[in-house]
């Protein structure tokens, strides 16, 4: 067992296989009150290699597991919820990406750093945990952040929602939050229970009440970069 601080909280991991410590190495800290202990059990890795869209080992999908068993209680216990986005600070302000797969998320946010330089840093690449703090909205860095391995141990208040469509010209406009509802809601991981499920419905609420949402409609040019800044900050 380990324990590693996400979201500015402490986890408990006990872990059956190594792979899943040297997954957190970034994240992990000393302690003995973790504010929550996960562990997978064989059955539910069997169930992960049964459902994945690849072939993975069993250390593969127990950490797939522990994340999935952690966010469960995110919403209910902390406040919290893992959405599926990529998230970048630019002048210490937060930008979520989503998207439908394969739409280019984590295309689009190199245009970023190739367009602002260093000033760009990827606090999660695919899957921030995103947390109310007073009265700011956090993206928060966790080991989980897709393929790529975009992933900073940090956190950015968001300043805009940006929903990712390719298009050859690029635009970008603001929705309304019953519009950006509709596109959200399927990159929000949903508790199995009531309870998770109560407490989630109001956080989401806040979130596209608080926050401005934007449709970016984008190709692979510099120029798309350019274009949704200046959309999300006129």
């Amino acid at each position: 067992m380990f324990c590693i601080r996400m979201a500015d909280l402490v986890f408990g991991i006990d872990n059956k296989y190594e792979y899943v410590k040297k997954l957190c190495r970034d994240y992990v800290v000393e302690s003995d009150k973790p504010c929550m202990t996960v562990s997978v059990t064989d059955e539910q890795i069997k169930a992960e290699m049964e459902i994945s869209e690849f072939a993975v080992n069993p250390a593969y999908a127990e950490g797939v597991c522990v994340y999935r068993n952690i966010c469960e209680h995110l919403p209910e216990r902390f406040g919290a919820f893992l959405m599926h986005c990529a998230v970048i600070e630019y002048e210490g302000e937060g930008y979520a990406f989503a998207a439908q797969s394969g739409t280019g998320k984590s295309t689009h946010i190199a245009l970023w750093q190739k367009r602002f330089g260093e000033n760009v840093r990827i606090i999660n690449g695919d899957k921030p945990i995103m947390r109310f703090c007073g009265d700011s909205l956090f993206a928060y860095g966790t080991p989980w952040c897709g393929k790529e391995g975009y992933s900073s141990n940090a956190s950015v208040p968001i300043k805009a929602i940006c929903f990712i469509e390719r298009a050859t010209e690029n635009s970008i406009r603001k929705i309304s939050a019953s519009d950006a509802l509709t596109r959200i809601f399927h990159q929000i991981l949903t508790p199995d229970t009531a309870e998770g499920i109560d407490a989630l419905f109001p956080l989401i609420d806040r979130m596209l009440g608080e926050i401005p949402c934007y449709v970016l409609g984008c190709n692979i040019s510099e120029e798309a970069a350019e274009v949704a800044y200046d959309g999300m900050n006129n």
